[in-house]
């Protein structure tokens, strides 16, 4: 690539280029590791978030009633206790040492309940006490009475469940907030959820492929009997895609971001700066002064609240239609890889194009948008399979259940592709205008705590309606309510977030010229132009946290 003289921009990509693959050749040095540790992490938390409810849901006399209490009681202390252990070390050790660090806590967990904590299974569940409890307690309260009989599944619903928030949210995407720029950020995010959509297509294939391996009459030399062996190979994928995640990392910051072409740490507040500020009380005492990050959590919130009541009801009927773990296992592992498909497709054409040419509000409005219209669908059939039965067979064949286990299907499919392609895209862009200290100790907030609070808040609404109705089949008009209303909610969050993102990013430099081959300055840009709009943007931000 030949350099370019002082003042000359950046050429222009071809047409295609510019839809698929908007990258210069320079910068793939630091996109293709930060691409491939993105999609290992993302391949384990594809494989977890079929695993988990595999684990708890089918187990003997369980069922979906329990997620909403395992939400409440289980996913969100953890994620408090999480938040706080993370802004513990992080006051202490730098960001790479305590990526290291809580990875492999969890690596070290989930080969502890496989290979010890599964097969003693029998021996450690007080199943009699859980007995007695189910006598006189009321029935809206099994699925807590479940959560503590099955106590060890129900921690590796946890913990499963604070890798999307631990690993994923906080950790990965607060490295990549700040180490990518914003004119990068514009066109590396929406390629980032392309390697996140096909790692669930890799997970789900490669978990059917080890539940049929099983099914079919393969062994492997431990387990015993084909679910454990199911569970021991995905696990196992697991733990590799683990490990190499920490090689991945690890050569990165040894070998790219030592490199101010593509990092440059002048840029970002100094540990010190930040050090001190990072307490869970302080740090929403931080987010509650910040309108922007305000906009932010409540449209985190939104999001991890609706997606929880619809997929309490989805996966209520899919145990109902395959009670078996590895044929719920296996349903669930398809639909996870026909989501992978439909992500990565609006990944590639929808996602960084939309927000190039539409803007980030018109982006941010497909999710609730796709969440609303897929909803009336799905509460119409259910409906319908609770008064009108015979009319799904008559004109179409297909019995009321697999009707609405169909619909609720294609709700999650659409609604995760959109998730893992347009909402987290433009989510993380939201973070990038600001200053470190706002994005440490915002992130920290609000994908620790915030996005389970979301869904705790949905676990809530679910477990009220329980206690009163029993079913949650009878609870589904109310929850029909609150949906929509939360939903009107998000998008209010989300008009508001736009105009101030726009506003913050004006002032930003949108595309960068190109590494001079010795200086590791950008040519026709000074030193200081480089670092200019993080510190403009930062100081709008407290400006507007003064006010």
């Amino acid at each position: 690539m030949s350099l370019k003289t002082p003042g000359e921009s950046l050429p222009e990509f071809s047409r295609w280029r510019g839809y698929i693959w908007p990258v210069h050749n320079y910068e793939l040095k630091k996109l293709i590791p930060m691409l491939f540790i993105f999609f290992l992490i993302s391949f384990d938390y594809n494989v977890l978030r079929t695993l988990k409810d595999s684990i708890l849901i089918t187990a003997p006399s369980s069922g979906a009633e329990v997620i909403p209490f395992v939400k409440v009681w289980g996913v969100f202390p953890g994620a408090i206790l999480m938040t706080l252990f993370f802004t513990w070390i992080s006051n202490r050790l730098s960001r790479e040492t305590v990526f290291y660090i809580i990875l492999s806590i969890f690596l070290s967990y989930f080969a502890l309940f496989t290979f010890v904590l599964y097969p003693i299974r029998d021996l450690i569940h007080p199943n009699e006490l859980a007995d007695r409890l189910e006598i006189y307690l009321p029935l809206g309260l099994k699925g807590l009475v479940t959560m503590f009989r099955y106590w060890s599944f129900t921690l590796f619903y946890v913990m499963s469940e604070l890798w999307s928030s631990a690993v994923l949210a906080v950790l990965f995407w607060g490295f990549a907030n700040q180490v990518t720029r914003i004119g990068e950020a514009k066109r590396f995010y929406g390629l980032f959820g392309v390697g996140a959509n096909l790692s669930g297509i890799f997970a789900g294939q490669l978990s059917v492929f080890c539940c049929n391996f099983t099914k079919q009459g393969g062994t492997i030399p431990i387990g015993e009997d084909a679910w454990h062996q199911s569970l021991i190979l995905m696990i196992s994928m697991i733990l590799v895609a683990g490990v190499l995640t920490l090689a991945l990392f690890r050569w990165m910051n040894r070998t790219v971001l030592t490199d101010p072409r593509y990092y440059d740490p002048s840029s970002v507040t100094s540990k010190d700066d930040v050090k001190g500020k990072l307490s869970l009380r302080q740090s929403f005492s931080y987010l509650l002064r910040s309108n922007y990050l305000i906009s932010i959590a409540v449209i985190v919130l939104s999001y991890n609240l609706v997606i929880n009541l619809t997929e309490v009801l989805w996966k209520h009927q899919v145990k109902e239609l395959y009670p078996n773990p590895n044929d719920y296992t296996l349903y669930m592992n398809h639909v996870v890889s026909i989501i992978g498909l439909v992500a990565t497709i609006t990944s590639l054409f929808v996602a960084g194009n939309a927000i190039r040419k539409l803007g980030w509000t018109f982006t941010a409005l497909i999710t609730p948008a796709i969440l609303i219209l897929t909803s009336i669908g799905v509460f119409t059939f259910f409906f319908m399979n609770q008064s009108m039965p015979d009319f799904t067979i008559a004109f179409l064949g297909l019995t009321p259940l697999a009707m609405v286990v169909f619909f609720s299907t294609a709700q999650n499919i659409l609604s995760r592709g959109a998730k893992y392609s347009v909402f987290d895209a433009t989510k993380e862009m939201a973070f990038v205008p600001l200053d470190s200290e706002s994005k440490l100790v915002g992130k920290a907030a609000i994908d620790g705590v915030c996005s389970r609070l979301g869904k705790s808040g949905g676990s809530v609404v679910l477990q009220s309606l329980l206690f009163f109705f029993s079913t949650i089949s009878a609870s589904a008009p109310y929850v029909a309510a609150v949906l929509f209303g939360v939903i009107g909610i998000w998008i209010a969050a989300i008009r508001l977030l736009g105009k101030q993102f726009n506003e913050l990013t004006t002032t930003t430099v949108s595309v960068q010229p190109p590494p001079t081959a010795g200086a590791g300055e950008f040519v026709g840009q000074p030193r200081s132009a480089r670092v200019a709009p993080v510190t403009v943007l930062g100081e709008q931000l407290k400006e507007q946290q003064a006010v």
